[in-house]
């Protein structure tokens, strides 16, 4: 629908920023097997659009995507806080801004952040990926019981994300949970649809040092007690 957008306003800032949101959406989610032409013609759309218009929240909102699917965490920071300049009260740039300071390593700041966007959208459909954030945080913090409550709420908001199971599979586990460990992970290998969990040399850590170091000590030493071989 914005291709078509397009055709009838090839100028439209609004459609280029729609269009490569989309585009960049797809690769977050893991939905494309042309990632690299999806980003190169999403920044392309962007940089129209921004040149057009440099003070759509619109369009900032599309850049940072842009920049997140390419995991530049650091760059996306100012387009999301641009965003809510103008517009302090999206949901989703507070959630994304949420996911670029975790990355980048402002921890501390990402569950204020989602805790205002899930204020502001209470009922919003993607509200388990606020809950499976919160959880992530506390999960890296070693508040494995408080994070396994986040982690249940996003399964029960959407159990079909294999998200939510594979991030209570390890949190589980190292509870001593061995059993419902087994259970999450079992699902969320069922649900993805590929051999992502089958061993820790598939799965990468995103972000600055610190973080890949949390991630190493809690999510990843946690499938290793849920049974996930190292390749």
């Amino acid at each position: 629908m914005y291709e078509r957008a397009l055709v009838l306003d090839p100028q439209s800032a609004e459609a280029q920023s729609l269009l490569a949101g989309a585009l960049a959406g797809r690769v977050l989610d893991r939905m494309t097997d042309s990632a690299t032409t999806d980003i190169a013609r999403a920044e392309g759309l962007v940089g129209q659009a921004l040149a057009a218009s440099p003070r759509s929240a619109l369009v900032h909102l599309a850049k940072g995507d842009v920049l997140r699917a390419q995991r530049r965490f650091g760059e996306a920071v100012p387009e999301y806080e641009t965003v809510l300049v103008f517009n302090r009260n999206s949901p989703f740039a507070l959630h994304s801004l949420g996911g670029c300071k975790l990355f980048t390593g402002s921890i501390e700041e990402v569950i204020p952040l989602e805790e205002q966007s899930i204020r502001l959208s209470p009922r919003d459909p993607q509200i388990w990926s606020r809950y499976l954030r919160i959880g992530i945080v506390y999960l890296l913090q070693s508040r494995t019981d408080e994070a396994i409550v986040w982690f249940e709420r996003a399964r029960s908001a959407n159990p079909a994300s294999p998200l939510d199971h594979a991030y209570l599979a390890p949190a589980y586990a190292l509870k001593g949970m061995t059993e419902r460990a087994a259970a999450e992970l079992a699902e969320a290998r069922r649900l993805v649809g590929d051999d992502r969990y089958s061993n820790i040399a598939r799965l990468t850590a995103r972000g600055v040092p610190k973080i890949r170091a949390l991630f190493e000590a809690t999510y990843f030493a946690g499938l290793r007690k849920a049974g996930v071989p190292e390749e």
